[in-house]
């Protein structure tokens, strides 16, 4: 039992009992608001013909009043969670009960009571019935915050946002035990609740007052309650916070979750994916028919974008889904995730090596898929230069198995899920996945498989990505690390990034698509904004250190190459692509290069590579180490 449900003493828990003593309450608050209405009226000494009528009127005004609290249900009153509709039915039973007890001195032909004793009896019996009943709330919130004052664990708090979701948020915090939040304000860029009250507490200005408002008030807590797309407001509020040991949480970006549980129970902690836009991607009607109903098969399963279009293909309506990957854990994990989530059993998984030639052509023959999502490859750069003969194995060989089985079993589509690091790489795994595209348009064109290779850049939270590095090096006290002050990286959200996948598999756009990934964002930015958004102070309490480019590693990287052309956006943020066409030597370079990778022969596999990326451009660790000592400001 929380500490919020012990607001009422037991006893009152027993209903016949609770609502018994609700009504005497209100009898005796009749009874003696109408006995005082006399005295003050007639300044203590009653008119005979009044006092020999006020056991009358007493007694109907008793029995009006139990009648008018029947009718408005305010004796199933709730002394933990009254608000403004509940003062509303307290004031309609009040004015309901004086009208009845008028109608009935009339029809009984009782004297009327004087004009001035009804009014001053309605206002005092409502101020008593109203008093009493938001009394235990308004006790147990006072007692609350001095209690947490004097325990010493308050946190002076400001909520940003005073629309409907930060007053929703301050009244679920007053009625909560369970937090050290002492809110001491708001603030809201709407200029007209400047200087205004909203539950007692003052709106201070807009954002540009937020810092000078910190550092006035002592301020150690954010806690931003704007229910929309507010990813500028959390980069603004992030930015002002800079240098200030503020910790910042918001709340979800929809009332939709508000149903279920309190605003309080559901801030949670900034993350990256805060300050980036969340821009929702929609089916309309006739792409969501086209995968309902489908088989379709899904290499890397168990990795972050794997799982994801698992996760996305399954709630749109697959009739089938077969899982593949190599990692036993992982998959398991993602089984047992889907079989609680889409409990119709529409999901297999198996354990495969796409390297597995036979295994890969058996999956394929067993399961007959409509549609192929590759995702399965290795993505980690500096591994990948430690070990090309590895990277070619599963990202070349793997991929050519893959479209060979959907190309022999008559699959409809497969989709190549590629890197902004194949553009120009300087990198084995990007030239690599270069490859990877090549062949994917290679084979859509000699056969009627519809092949579609989509590019895009990073995905925040992704499995070996630079944000759960910095969140662990933070956890830990530092220092973070970055590899040079100016690298710049392409950045989308993990759900964003999958849906626009399946908007370009399922849109027939053409071979290769491009998202928009929007701005790219300094990785130094990123980090100090992660830090801030731990209530930390970078280069005080976090230190900020530069190890240099790491081998493979680019300053910037690009979603177009110069050989390319960008053709008109098909889909919003859905670019297609023409390029130069794949080599027609392709398939004798690449059964070659992967000659050379069994041979375990790493300058062979790396020439072959630039044979057949002419762009790539292999980069030693020592040419690009950072030359920086410092962080740059």
């Amino acid at each position: 039992m929380s500490r919020r449900q012990r607001v009422l003493p037991p006893p009152l828990r027993n209903p016949v009992l609770r609502f018994a003593t609700i009504f005497a309450v209100d009898a005796a608050t009749a009874a003696f608001s109408l006995w005082l209405a006399m005295q003050l009226r007639f300044e203590g000494r009653v008119m005979p013909a009044y006092a020999a009528v006020l056991p009358q009127y007493i007694a109907l005004l008793v029995g009006c009043r139990v009648l008018s609290t029947w009718l408005a249900r305010t004796h199933r009153w709730t002394f933990s969670y009254p608000g403004l509709q509940d003062a509303v039915r307290v004031f309609g039973s009040a004015v309901t009960g004086t009208a009845l007890f008028l109608v009935a001195t009339y029809m009984l032909r009782l004297l009327s009571p004087p004009r001035s004793v009804v009014v001053l009896e309605l206002l005092l019996s409502g101020a008593l019935m109203a008093a009493y009943r938001f009394a235990p709330r308004l006790a147990h919130v006072y007692w609350r915050r001095m209690a947490l004052r004097r325990s010493g664990d308050a946190r002076r708090t400001l909520i940003v946002g005073a629309g409907a979701a930060g007053e929703m948020l301050f009244r679920d915090l007053q009625r909560s035990d369970e937090h050290p939040y002492d809110v001491v304000g708001f603030i809201d860029d709407n200029r007209t609740k400047w200087s205004h009250l909203v539950g007692g507490r003052p709106v201070f200005g807009g954002l540009s007052v937020l810092r000078r408002t910190i550092e006035r008030y002592s301020i150690s807590n954010i806690l931003i309650a704007i229910p929309r797309d507010s990813h500028e407001v959390v980069r603004e509020v992030v930015n002002c916070c800079a240098g200030l040991n503020v910790q910042i949480k918001a709340l979800p970006v929809s009332f939709v979750y508000f149903q279920e549980r309190g605003p309080a129970s559901m801030l949670h902690d900034l993350s990256p994916e805060d300050l980036l836009s969340r821009r929702r991607v929609v089916f309309d009607e006739h792409e969501r028919e086209s995968f309902v109903g489908r088989r379709v098969l899904v290499t890397g399963a168990a990795g972050s974008i794997g799982s994801e279009i698992c996760h996305q293909l399954l709630g749109l309506g697959v009739g089938r889904l077969l899982a593949v990957d190599m990692n036993e854990n992982g998959l398991y994990l993602l089984e047992q995730r889907f079989r609680r989530e889409f409990p119709d059993g529409r999901i297999d998984v198996q354990l495969a090596d796409i390297r597995d030639r036979e295994r890969v052509q058996t999956l394929f023959e067993t399961f007959r898929p409509q549609d192929v999502f590759h995702a399965a490859a290795h993505k980690h750069v500096p591994l990948m230069e430690a070990a090309p003969c590895e990277a070619v194995k599963n990202n070349v060989g793997g991929t050519r198995h893959v479209l060979e089985a959907a190309e022999r079993t008559g699959v409809e589509c497969v989709v190549f899920i590629s890197t902004d690091k194949a553009v120009a790489p300087t990198s084995v795994m990007g030239a690599t996945k270069r490859i990877g595209e090549l062949m994917t348009r290679a084979v859509a064109r000699r056969s009627g498989l519809r092949g579609c290779a989509v590019r895009f850049g990073n995905v925040l939270g992704s499995d070996g990505s630079v944000v759960p590095l910095f969140r662990q090096q933070i956890e830990a006290g530092g220092p973070v690390t970055i590899t040079h002050p100016d690298v710049r990286r392409y950045f989308m959200t993990i759900p964003e990034a999958v849906g626009l996948v399946l908007k370009s598999a399922y849109g027939r756009f053409g071979e290769l698509c491009v998202l928009n990934m929007g701005e790219p964002i300094r990785i130094i930015d990123l980090a100090r904004q992660m830090i801030a958004m731990a209530g930390l102070v970078p280069e005080r309490d976090i230190r900020i250190v530069v190890t240099g480019l790491r081998p493979g590693e680019k300053l910037n990287e690009e979603l177009v190459s110069e050989d390319e052309q960008v053709t008109p956006q098909a889909d919003g943020k859905i670019q297609v692509v023409n390029g130069p066409p794949p080599p027609p030597d392709l398939w004798e370079l690449v059964a070659e290069l992967e000659r050379a990778a069994r041979d375990e022969d790493p300058d062979r596999v790396r020439m072959l590579l630039k044979t057949l990326v002419p762009t790539y451009t292999p980069l030693e660790g020592e040419q690009v180490r950072a030359s920086a000592a410092a962080v740059a400001s």
